[in-house]
């Protein structure tokens, strides 16, 4: 998975609810991006979701890999992290998106609000929902 451009994710999770972004091709879509050249992954994530979102995070452990085809046969290779909230949860949305919300987790499917939500990221969230942790590194 090498070969593909290379996008870190993060599964922001506070309250029940997850955080997600309307990007312009009408998806729903974690926030992220792509790191600096020689950036670490998990400070690349916490600058995009400040950047994207105005919220400042703890980014924690990778919960997920996987090939997303964002248009037909263009790969990015996608790698998640679950993070915590590090301070409040009021969405400052950046100019990348047109939306931003906290989608209760009960709400999750593949589509939400009548946009998509790819199974890769939905399968992210899962994983991060599902991942063992400490009581004081629970996400939800």
């Amino acid at each position: 998975m090498a070969d593909f451009p290379l996008s870190i994710k993060g599964v922001v999770i506070a309250d029940g609810c997850v955080l997600l972004l309307l990007n312009g091709r009408g998806e729903w879509d974690l926030p992220g991006g792509r790191p600096d050249p020689g950036e670490d992954h998990r400070a690349a994530l916490a600058r995009e979701v400040r950047e994207e979102a105005g919220l400042a995070v703890e980014v924690g452990t990778q919960v997920d890999e996987h090939l997303f085809e964002v248009l037909p046969k263009r790969f990015v290779r996608i790698v998640a992290y679950g993070c915590r909230l590090a301070g409040g949860s009021d969405v400052a949305l950046g100019h990348e998106h047109l939306d931003g919300r906290w989608i209760p987790l009960a709400d999750l499917g593949e589509t939400i609000g009548g946009h998509p939500l790819p199974k890769g990221y939905l399968g992210a969230i899962r994983q991060a929902i599902d991942q063992p942790r400490s009581p004081s590194e629970r996400m939800v």
